[in-house]
């Protein structure tokens, strides 16, 4: 085959092509035409999926289409992150997930999927600071004085989590490695049942958001010490962040983002991305979820894709130094 040969039979693919791109363009920008799947990898009730729907309920006022909450709970999100990842790549499915599902996506958890790799970001919707609380039946007022308890007494205080490789685990082990104070470790099958073992004084501190602990410290069966965020928390301005407390440069945030199939077109990831920020930045989302101790993000998808990248690489770290195999 000459030259000339092969640029005539390149021609009718090169018009083709040149053709679909403006019907590609079409399609994206008149996105959705149908109903959007949301799915949330753990069962309906908790925060992820208080604010999945929330989030769906704006995203389907704002387009005009459904968008569906499908919740999928088990095997520490992997079934969630299969169907999103073997979805079909047209921006109809995707996948909420929280801080905690990075810390499951480790190397070394083995999983079946490659964070990284296998999903693309596509907004960070909230982020959530812990408040670091008691019991009161401890003779401990400030942060400053549970550290310097911990330093001078390690592993007598005991601190209840959801679970071994949790984040609110993890948090206190960095916590530890910063300020040198040494607490016990108590694991439980949940959050719930660690908070009641906390006012029950089964153990005697831990970390706990801002929506579970407020009965607990109106009826003075709570004390918060300090909070976990970079700043201040603006439903309580008076208590100090652990940073400003005497460990400068800690901060603990669970946080909520979207997440598709790395398959899906950038123009319908961005375009997904901007729906997400302004459903969580309306108004009366704003009020409700601030309310609670939460701060609505709203960020584009570079910006959450470089803040798993950073995480996963923090908890690798931590994972690795704490020698932690995690199931």
């Amino acid at each position: 085959m000459n030259l000339r040969d092969l640029r005539q039979g390149m021609l009718p693919a090169l018009v083709l092509c040149a053709a679909l791109l403006p019907q590609q363009g079409l399609a994206d920008s008149q996105f959705p035409v149908r109903p959007i799947r949301l799915i949330v990898p753990v069962s309906a009730g908790g925060g992820l999926d208080t604010t999945t729907r929330a989030i769906a309920q704006k995203l389907t006022q704002a387009w005009g289409q459904q968008v569906i909450v499908d919740n999928r709970p088990g095997a520490s999100g992997v079934l969630a992150f299969d169907i999103a990842i073997k979805a079909n790549p047209d921006g109809y499915t995707l996948l909420m997930m929280s801080a905690d599902h990075v810390i499951n996506s480790v190397p070394s958890a083995k999983r079946p999927y490659d964070i990284i790799r296998d999903v693309t970001a596509v907004s960070q919707a909230t982020a959530l600071s812990y408040l670091v609380y008691m019991n009161p039946s401890v003779q401990i007022t400030t942060f400053r004085d549970l550290v310097a308890y911990g330093r001078a007494n390690p592993g007598k205080l005991n601190y209840g989590t959801p679970g071994t490789g949790s984040l609110q685990h993890l948090g206190w082990e960095v916590l530890s490695q910063m300020s040198g104070a040494k607490f016990n470790h108590v694991p439980y099958k949940g959050g719930a049942p660690a908070i009641v073992a906390t006012i029950a004084g089964d153990v005697q501190i831990g970390f706990i958001t801002l929506t579970s602990a407020r009965p607990h410290l109106q009826s003075g069966r709570a004390r918060p010490l300090a909070v976990t965020s970079r700043e201040r928390m603006r439903a309580m301005p008076d208590l100090p962040t652990v940073s400003e407390a005497g460990l400068p440069g800690y901060e603990l945030n669970q946080y909520y983002g979207a997440v598709i199939t790395s398959r899906a077109p950038p123009a319908i990831v961005r375009k997904l991305g901007g729906g997400i920020a302004a459903a969580v930045k309306a108004p009366d989302i704003t009020q409700r979820f601030e309310a609670d101790g939460w701060r609505l993000v709203g960020s584009g998808p570079e910006e959450f894709r470089a803040v798993i990248r950073a995480d996963l690489e923090k908890w690798t770290k931590v994972i690795k130094d704490i020698g932690l195999i995690l199931n």
